[in-house]
């Protein structure tokens, strides 16, 4: 399946209060290799932006000024994620915002033109619960270098998250099953077949004297406490 690894900045938190989407940045992953397409794009927002939004992303009006509006690089960006799974850290903030965007336009959500999408953030709340799950605490735990994300930006935080996503889910690497030979549906390999005729014969060890007439005495106590009824004394040996 074709996965694109997608983030947002924008004006400030709430597009119900009319805030603005100003960068958007995908990037490509087939088969969990980047493929170096990508999609980035500035947004003019035509509005203000909230100074936490700024302190975060850097990104000020000023610089978008002579940057498209979102409507102008609307079907650009529905053809680029068309038929693709989107994966979000955070999804529903990301999702919230785009739709929002596409409903100015009288366009349908971006649900409709996708494949579905794959939220990061709850698959790490997930492994790891009770833990911080935010994106620069996820590289740490994961070993990816972040050292150039000194600022929010669409773009390289989509990047830094198609590494993250990898590490998360590279245990999955060893359960895929192979369907291409006769046994797969067998649930054993032809070489594990072979491994196991060449097996050595397990070494039993067997309970010596002293061993047993422990086991013994301890059968007639559990015999004695529970009257008659311990369930690993055969009736017929009873005393």
């Amino acid at each position: 399946m074709r996965q694109l690894f997608l983030d947002t900045e924008t004006t400030g938190l709430e597009h119900k209060h009319g805030h603005r989407v100003i960068e958007i940045g995908c990037v490509e992953m087939r088969n969990r290799r980047l493929t170096n397409r990508h999609f980035h794009r500035y947004i003019n927002p035509q509005r203000e932006i909230d100074a936490g939004a700024l302190a975060v992303h850097g990104i000020s009006l000023d610089f978008l000024q002579d940057k498209p509006l979102f409507a102008d690089i609307a079907a650009e960006f529905l053809d680029f994620v068309r038929g693709a799974e989107l994966i979000i850290h955070n999804a529903p903030f990301d999702i919230g915002f785009l739709n929002a965007e596409l409903s100015r336009l009288d366009m349908a959500p971006i649900g409709t033109v996708c494949h579905g999408v794959l939220d990061t953030l709850r698959m790490a709340k997930e492994l790891h619960p009770g833990k911080k799950n935010n994106l620069n605490v996820l590289c740490e735990r994961y070993g990816v270098d972040n050292t150039r994300r000194t600022l929010h930006g669409a773009l390289l935080d989509a990047e830094i998250l198609a590494e993250v996503y990898v590490s998360m889910t590279r245990g999955q690497e060893s359960l895929i099953i192979d369907l291409s030979n006769d046994n797969a549906g067998q649930g054993i390999s032809t070489e594990k077949k072979q491994d196991a005729g060449l097996r050595k014969p397990q070494h039993i060890v067997r309970a010596n004297e002293e061993e047993l007439a422990q086991h013994e005495q301890l059968l007639s106590a559990i015999q004695k406490e529970s009257r008659g009824k311990c369930l690993w004394i055969p009736n017929e040996t009873v005393n």
